[in-house]
């Protein structure tokens, strides 16, 4: 089943203008989550919504926003009176300009999405201003309003739809200069240079993002097949870590050290006609299914030593909560 979107209106490029909706381009629901737990019993904790002073549990529809300007005093805001400050943009994503995209610094960038046309009509109109946006080889900047908040978005065309990457405003960027001020001035060789330019070298590659691998996920997921089978659990040796003395002989040595290592860094191709796995390469597998909508499916696959895939990711907008 296709995900919901997490929002839907009109996209307008002066006077046309196409019904799209939203999807976020990405997920963490395939992460390992915690709950809380008490020790004792084993039961999830659950946490209340009490009043701070008082120690009484706050029903829901007394619960209201509340900005502190004191100590103890805050100006209380309703929900009536934050709608109707609304923007006007609250159902439409209006262009605004059109930009180089290399002049959007990255510090900007906050998270991506997918923008699709919404239903059968306005396709026509969605492909215009996506191949006007390709052909141009720009970015389009326009607004749309996302939990009751304007957001500045970037638009580019990616495929058949477009993608928005969502920016920050001014205020949320810190200034780089509180933190490089202190940083010495450093005079590097060219000796320096040549060596960790052929470091590089002996490293570099293409961004293949299909050969990451979350290492501390599979260790976590290796911890829980361990605690399952009830295995014990051992704690690794740190890594030691030696002072740099001479830089120029550590340059010298990590060359050396990565030429070497460099064949055994290659990927293994997957056998002849069978195709890879949908999954990062060399990550675990749970060996029980984790609670969750797909755990009746798991639960099906009971056989012994047979190993569980991990839970499906739910649908966008249904993001799973978690207790801490």
């Amino acid at each position: 089943m296709a995900p919901r979107p997490n929002w839907k209106g009109f996209l307008r490029l002066s006077l046309v203008t196409c019904p799209v909706a939203l999807y976020p381009a990405t997920s963490e629901s395939e992460k390992i989550s915690f709950n809380q737990i008490n020790k004792a019993t084993g039961h999830r904790i659950k946490y209340m919504k009490v009043d701070a002073e008082t120690g009484e549990e706050v029903a829901a529809a007394d619960i209201v926003k509340g900005y502190k300007v004191d100590t103890d005093s805050y100006i209380q805001v309703t929900q009536d009176e934050l709608d109707a400050i609304q923007p006007e943009s609250g159902r439409t994503i209006e262009i605004d300009t059109f930009v180089p995209k290399a002049e959007i610094d990255d510090l900007y960038l906050v998270r991506p999405y997918y923008l699709v046309p919404d239903g059968k009509v306005g396709h026509d109109a969605f492909a215009v201003i996506r191949e006007t946006i390709k052909a141009m080889d720009k970015v389009a900047l326009a607004r749309v309003v996302l939990t009751n908040r304007e957001h500045i978005i970037a638009l580019q065309a990616r495929g058949k739809g477009l993608m928005g990457l969502l920016l920050r405003y001014p205020y949320e960027v810190r200034d780089e200069n509180e933190y490089f001020d202190g940083i010495q001035d450093v005079k590097v060789t060219r000796d320096m240079l040549d060596l960790a330019e052929h470091i590089v070298e002996s490293k570099s590659g293409h961004f293949a993002p299909d050969k990451f691998e979350d290492a501390y996920e599979s260790a976590v997921i290796d911890l829980i097949n361990r605690k399952k089978a009830g295995q014990p659990i051992t704690r690794g040796k740190a890594p030691s870590e030696s002072n740099v003395i001479d830089l120029m002989d550590a340059l010298r040595k990590s060359l050396g050290h990565d030429v070497k290592a460099q064949p055994a860094a290659k990927a293994q191709k997957p056998a002849k006609g069978k195709k890879p796995r949908k999954r990062i390469e060399g990550q675990k597998e749970m060996l029980f299914p984790i609670a969750g909508k797909g755990a009746g499916k798991a639960a099906a696959a009971k056989e012994a030593g047979r190993e569980v895939a991990r839970k499906p990711a739910p649908r966008a907008g249904g993001r799973q909560r978690k207790a801490g």
